[in-house]
């Protein structure tokens, strides 16, 4: 098998899991109760905790090391803009679709890092893909949740959670053929990402996290961000 077609498997390999965690969303159908709510609340934060990982220790880092300044902060900036206006857009639109965003802001830019190390580096490329699926499971759980509470039907919002798994490919076969050699593009388009990432987790997915009289939720915080450092340390 070629390395581009180790690359787009491995890379759908990692995001079809946001459709394996939306179906069983779909089909997880327990009582509610106090406990399920406070294990849906963890699994909103372990999200956030893993998002924000990939934050610290994917996306900006990288970014930091190969853009100037003012490139990293107007690049940073116009992510958290762009994502400002579209999250209130979709707010005026009654949709819910923040954890699906923060889901592909997150997916792609390391998509398209995977694909760009790729040929350099095959064990690392192979531990960021369990990383990325390790992450896409919950969100694409929580992605389905909010969708579903923004009305969306079911088979509406598992056809677009797919269609999103295959992005992932797309954005790896691009990192592999056209951006090994361009550094400070692909730094660009991760700093872009990192403001993204950050604006939803910080106006949308942490405040969802939030259980009144309940203290527990919070820690898939801790979990969500412990999964991305020992993902950076397997890495090195």
């Amino acid at each position: 098998m070629s390395a581009l077609w180790q690359i787009v498997l491995i890379t759908w390999s990692a995001g079809v899991t946001a459709f394996i965690g939306a179906q069983l969303a779909r089909y997880e159908g327990s009582a509610e109760s106090t406990a399920k709510r406070e294990l849906i609340h963890a699994l909103v934060a372990f999200g956030g905790g893993a998002l924000l990982a990939a934050v610290a220790f994917a996306l900006a880092p990288h970014a930091m090391d190969e853009l100037s300044p003012w490139r990293l902060a107007l690049s940073f900036c116009m992510g958290g803009v762009l994502f400002c206006v579209l999250d209130a857009w979709l707010a005026r639109r009654g949709g819910g679709f923040a954890q699906f965003l923060a889901m592909l802001m997150d997916y792609v830019p390391e998509a398209i890092s995977l694909g760009a190390i790729f040929s350099q580096d095959r064990k690392m490329g192979m531990v960021l893909a369990a990383f990325i699926g390790l992450q896409n499971f919950p969100e694409g759980f929580n992605a389905y949740r909010e969708m579903r509470t923004g009305g969306l039907r079911p088979r509406r919002i598992l056809t677009v959670i797919f269609v999103a798994s295959l992005l992932g490919p797309l954005a790896a076969v691009i990192g592999y053929t056209l951006l090994q050699e361009r550094e400070a593009l692909t730094a660009v388009i991760m700093s872009f990402a990192s403001g993204g990432i950050l604006y939803l987790i910080f106006q949308d997915i942490a405040p969802q996290a939030v259980m009144r009289r309940h203290w527990t939720p919070p820690l898939g915080a801790v979990l969500g961000f412990m999964l991305g450092m020992l993902g950076t340390v397997m890495m090195q």
